[in-house]
């Protein structure tokens, strides 16, 4: 079912652009706590949408792509400006 909705996925958006962006960011131990948490709790449900592409990831690259995710998402700095320049460090794009 997952490869279903992932070709579904695929096909929607075919004729999309692809950009490679590199970010430097940084985060605290809570935000690493609460990552590891949120992906012990995601191994309960191995058929949620989440696990889509993170086949063979290890617990590190889980836990590190939550974090990337939930800053870049903005649940991290509380659209406060000050705060997410201490996160987001750095940002460089290719396409």
């Amino acid at each position: 079912m997952a490869r279903e909705l992932q070709n579904s996925i695929d096909s929607k958006y075919v004729h999309m652009e692809t950009l490679e962006a590199k970010f430097k960011l940084s985060f605290t131990n809570e935000q690493y706590d609460h990552a590891k948490q949120y992906v012990e709790d995601m191994k309960k449900h191995p058929k949620r949408v989440y696990w889509l592409g993170k086949e063979g990831k290890s617990d590190k690259e889980l836990i590190v792509s939550q974090i990337v995710h939930r800053i870049l998402s903005g649940f991290y700095n509380n659209y406060d400006p000050s705060f997410a320049k201490k996160q987001i460090l750095e940002l460089s794009t290719a396409l």
